[in-house]
């Protein structure tokens, strides 16, 4: 006998923007069951009665996504299209904001493994523009997980065999935000000619001639012109960075304009950095790359730059979702956290130790230090 499917959402195929809802639950068209979105595959799927259904393509398809004026932004002009509310949860550990399905009243933080007490209220935030699909498959992450972890010197075998077995890992659309603007810079310094003079140097008693590098400066200014496209910042402070910026590049041509139906079966953070902070965090790239480019422009062989000074024009941005698998074991009273680049695969996480394995290296060091030092002796 065939189990009975669940009854379809209460607001199928999400209700009016702007309000919170089961905005992220699909029903199956054949029983009722909820669809979710498979990654690789492009199309939803319910898990009940394996019925699939591809997501809607249009003539956006391949499109670049429209760019939102970033003064407007800071002003609340934004029209009200642009703007969402979602049902979040902070965690009281990490600080997550994390999504969650309206009935849902408790759950565990899926960046840290701390419960989570919900209904915290509706969250008004900027709607995403674009989502990077998912492409690698929970089970395809999981052996990523594993492959990596099993590589690790001195990793503990029981978390290994944990992580292996362990419950399901968590997808997570991490926010982002990217930034697009033009830069002019003026700037002024130093050009440094390298040239070499004959010296007389006394050496144990005699004289010897030697080449010495000296450095002629002279002063320079000028401008320099760039176009940054797509600068990206990380919205979320429930990772590490170190973690988040390992997982990069990120192929953002792959970007999707924003459809729900691709975050069915996972969650969504809400952006924890504001969009003007974003701006201060884009504006340190850009500066790294701007002074790149004068020390290009001044030349020579050294450089010293005593000023640069950038105007920045038509700056716009778009919030996107990336897609990460998440882990989060407790094992033996501590937090391990991994992370998957869900489009490409690359692995980022903490480096567990296994301390009884490096005892044991240390002993075994020991002791073939020892047999070496005594067959050196012997043959002594």
């Amino acid at each position: 006998m065939s189990a009975t499917p669940p009854p379809p959402p209460s607001h199928p195929q999400g209700a009016a923007p702007g309000t919170p809802s089961d905005t992220h639950r699909f029903p199956c068209d054949q029983c009722g069951a909820d669809y979710r979105f498979e990654p690789g595959k492009g199309q939803l799927t319910c898990d009940h009665c394996g019925h699939s259904e591809q997501i809607a393509g249009g003539p956006w398809r391949g499109a670049p996504l429209r760019e939102l004026d970033f003064e407007e932004a800071l002003a609340r002009r934004l029209p009200d299209v642009e703007i969402e509310e979602t049902r979040v949860s902070s965690c009281p550990n990490c600080a997550a904001q994390v999504e969650f399905d309206p009935r849902t009243h408790a759950a565990e933080c899926p960046f840290c493994a701390t419960p989570v007490v919900t209904d915290t209220g509706p969250n008004r935030h900027i709607k995403p523009k674009g989502v990077l699909p998912f492409a690698y498959s929970e089970r395809e992450a999981r052996k990523a997980m594993t492959d990596w972890l099993g590589r690790l010197w001195f990793a503990p075998g029981g978390l290994k065999e944990y992580a292996r077995k362990g419950r399901k890992m968590q997808g997570i659309y991490v926010p982002y935000w990217t930034f697009d603007a033009q830069t002019q810079s003026r700037y002024s310094g130093q050009r440094g000619t390298v040239y070499y003079v004959t010296e007389t140097v006394v050496v144990d008693g005699k004289q010897q001639q030697r080449q010495v590098a000296k450095v002629r400066w002279t002063p320079v200014s000028g401008r320099v012109g760039r176009f940054f496209d797509d600068v990206l910042v990380l919205a979320s402070r429930s990772l590490p960075k170190r973690y988040t910026d390992a997982l990069e590049p990120w192929d953002l041509s792959a970007l999707e304009p924003y459809q729900p139906q691709f975050l069915a079966g996972f969650r969504a953070e809400a952006y924890g950095v504001e969009l003007k902070d974003g701006m201060g965090e884009a504006r340190i790239k850009m500066d790294r790359v701007i002074e790149r480019d004068v020390r290009f422009d001044i030349g020579g062989d050294r450089q010293q730059i005593s000023m640069i000074d950038t105007d920045l024009s038509e700056v716009t941005f778009k919030h996107i979702l990336l897609p990460v698998w998440l882990a989060a074991y407790k094992y033996r009273g501590k937090t391990y956290r991994f992370v998957v680049n869900g489009q490409s695969g690359q692995v980022q996480g903490e480096r567990p130790w296994s301390g009884w394995k490096i005892a044991m290296a240390v002993v075994v060091g020991a002791v073939i230090a020892g047999a070496i030092g005594y067959i050196m002796a012997q043959n002594q």
